[in-house]
């Protein structure tokens, strides 16, 4: 296979001192982090859509990017095989590990399904071949039940039987393609599992059957060996105006009223909480919490792609760059923050009434309405609580953050 990043080495780490553009600067896959190494900590994935496919096409213009990799254009299996090849090639160079796909970012989809999945089992034959002897691997697969016009609707909150049997279609190729190529995941992104106006809508009927294609896809997948994680991507507003799974919360509770907890868990993009009016850091704590949080779709402002003007190969290999260096960094500055305990004493502190004996009585559930009010009334009035400090928190944050 011919190297197609020319002139772009593999990727080394070098220190924050470097101004090597093609280095790490704080991403050093062997350095141990909290009994860790931070490859463990960080097991990066390529998202072959924005990677290999996204040319930069905006609704106000053509592509500005040349994502054939050699070959003679788009659209077509060489090309497809193409993506194959300068995939591996750049996570080589970036030492990644893992990627993740949609099904029509690894073939041209056809207008007969047939076609499409006989593409399917092409490449991912291909990809089979062209990952022996490698330590590259499937992170999670996905299907793209969105970009089709069949999909204007949604494919499970559809109002179309037909439809709703290519969204079953296409799930179960793409669950086979994930266990074929050893995924670790299987995603739900509802791109379009949503609506626009009650007034067509019938909200609960749609609901019931996306848990219902979520149902079938959990027992096929067991049935052919997938022991992976299921995994729902809240977002919101993206396209469809009101979507099912609009922040993690919600989709945690849909899961649960439908009995699908147990095999599934969240994937969390940084923008879509955004657009749901939260901070990353909430969408990871309600995950968490929950203990929900299965993957992170990672991202800068919109998407994960490289903005539209940055149209080159080695603007694809800064972006990584810069990514993998963020979280590294992010990841050491978070292990100094919990070894220096400032916060961690504060929220104990704030806490700590709870840790007497009427707050433990609390906790466990050992107590009434009627002797809490009978506490109160003794009282007769009670001082503010322990103040946040939020000011001062932050100022050790930044302590840690800027040393």
């Amino acid at each position: 296979m011919s190297e197609i990043f020319k002139g772009i080495p593999v990727i080394p780490y070098e220190g924050p001192e470097s101004k090597n553009a093609f280095a790490f600067k704080y991403y050093d896959a062997d350095r141990v982090v909290m009994g860790k190494k931070m490859s463990e900590h960080l097991p990066f994935a390529m998202a072959w859509w924005h990677n290999m496919c996204a040319t930069g096409v905006d609704m106000f213009g053509v592509g500005t990017a040349d994502k054939r990799f050699g070959a003679e254009g788009y659209g077509t299996m060489e090309h497809a095989k193409a993506k194959v090849d300068a995939a591996i090639e750049f996570m080589q160079k970036l030492g990644i590990k893992y990627y993740c796909f949609h099904d029509v970012d690894l073939v041209p989809e056809d207008a007969d399904i047939n076609v499409t999945n006989a593409r399917l089992d092409e490449i991912s034959d291909y990809i089979l071949e062209k990952t022996k002897g490698t330590d590259i691997k499937c992170l999670w697969g996905t299907a793209n039940m969105f970009g089709n016009p069949r999909f204007m609707n949604g494919a499970g909150s559809t109002n179309d039987v037909d439809v709703y049997c290519f969204a079953a279609a296409q799930i179960k190729k793409a669950i086979e393609i994930t266990v074929k190529l050893g995924g670790r995941g299987y995603v739900f992104w509802g791109g379009r599992e949503g609506y626009e106006t009650l007034l067509n809508t019938k909200m609960k009927f749609e609901q019931e059957n996306i848990a219902t294609l979520m149902r079938m896809a959990r027992d096929y997948g067991r049935s052919i060996g997938f022991t992976g994680t299921f995994l729902i991507e809240p977002k919101p507003k993206e396209p469809m105006k009101h979507q099912y799974d609009f922040d993690a919360a919600t989709a945690i509770g849909f899961l649960k009223e439908f009995g699908l907890e147990k095999d599934f868990k969240m994937n969390i993009e940084a923008n879509h909480a955004t657009l749901a009016g939260h901070t990353f850091q909430h969408e990871l704590r309600v995950s968490r919490e929950n203990g929900m949080l299965g993957s992170i779709d990672a991202n800068q402002g919109f998407d994960s792609k490289n903005r539209r003007p940055s149209y080159t190969y080695e603007d694809m290999f800064h972006a990584f760059i810069l990514g993998m260096d963020s979280f590294a960094y992010g990841l050491i500055k978070a292990a100094e923050m919990i070894e220096d305990g400032r916060i961690d004493a504060f929220i104990e502190k704030k806490y700590a009434s709870f840790e007497t004996e009427l707050g433990k009585k609390i906790r466990a559930g050992e107590t009434t309405l009627e002797e809490l009010a009978a506490r109160a009334a003794e009282m007769k009035s009670v001082a503010l609580p322990l103040s946040g400090s939020q000011e001062y928190l932050e100022g050790v944050m930044n302590n840690v953050l800027l040393k």
